[in-house]
């Protein structure tokens, strides 16, 4: 815990340094949920058939889902999601010809959630 997924666009690839990313957010999580850095961790997919309405070209998506044990408050969970959004704003140079759609969600592990 936490458990971070990250689903980005190819159209992305170039222009999403994932290792400094995952960098850069585990102190934030860290920070705004109270846990511990080693506790953090992220795996990222490269999402290639995506589609925006009507549209499959000219657009990316950068989607994040972040899952915490039970016990943290809605307004912890909407800081964090704040806090990411504006970290990707930060991270994640622009592409040509490119609309970027970004979102965060912060769901709760299951119950049946285990780790070694």
């Amino acid at each position: 815990m936490p458990q971070i997924t990250v689903d980005y666009s190819g159209t992305l690839a170039e222009a999403f340094d994932r290792q400094a990313f995952a960098l850069a957010l585990h102190p934030i999580v860290v920070t705004t949920v109270d846990t511990r850095p080693e506790a953090c961790k992220t795996r990222f997919r490269q999402v290639e058939d995506f589609v925006i309405g009507g549209e499959t070209e000219g657009h990316a998506v950068l989607h994040i889902e972040i899952r915490l044990l039970h016990g943290r408050t809605d307004a912890t969970k909407i800081r964090l999601a704040d806090a990411v959004l504006d970290l990707i704003a930060a991270q994640v140079k622009p592409v040509d010809g490119v609309t970027l759609h970004s979102s965060v969600e912060i769901p709760n592990l299951d119950a049946a959630f285990r780790k070694r």
